[in-house]
């Protein structure tokens, strides 16, 4: 399983990010550009120790990812405010990729059409959204509470 955040907008995110998924055992993308230096002083400060357990792949472009090894063979799954499914709905795979869209504008329609599904974290009336570290946790969370949390699950 993996985490992917599309054009990150904040440093302190990724970093949370790289934490998140080291701490669940799954693999992290960076798809670039993003809104700052990714050698920024937030994300070391967010990710402590864990970029060893969770070392973020980074791609070029969306094409890149695309075309990547870590985007062949599982189902893309992009987490959005626009979609009608929960994730609790959603019966999660080992080899899923959760992509989170930027802090500023979400995702872009050709990634919205890129995705295998569109998956939503139902929130209290009067929520816009989640912050995407917080996001992938969630998601990540559910997924392993789905397909069970083991080390053969495990990157």
């Amino acid at each position: 399983m993996r985490l992917a955040l599309y054009q990150p907008d904040m440093a302190g995110n990724v970093g949370a990010a790289i934490r998140v998924a080291a701490c669940f055992g799954a693999g992290l993308d960076i798809i670039e550009p993003c809104g700052f230096p990714l050698d920024a002083r937030d994300i070391r400060r967010a990710a402590m120790d864990y970029a060893a357990l969770a070392a973020p792949v980074r791609h070029a472009s969306w094409r890149a990812f695309c075309d990547s090894p870590e985007r062949r063979g599982g189902r893309l799954l992009l987490l959005t405010t626009r979609a009608a499914r929960p994730i609790w709905e959603f019966a999660f795979q080992p080899d899923d990729v959760i992509l989170l869209g930027r802090e500023s504008a979400g995702a872009p329609e050709a990634v919205h059409a890129a995705a295998d599904a569109r998956l939503l974290i139902p929130l209290a009336p009067g929520a816009r959204s989640l912050n995407v570290a917080v996001a992938g946790a969630v998601a990540l969370a559910e997924a392993r509470r789905q397909i069970g949390y083991n080390e053969a699950s495990m990157i």
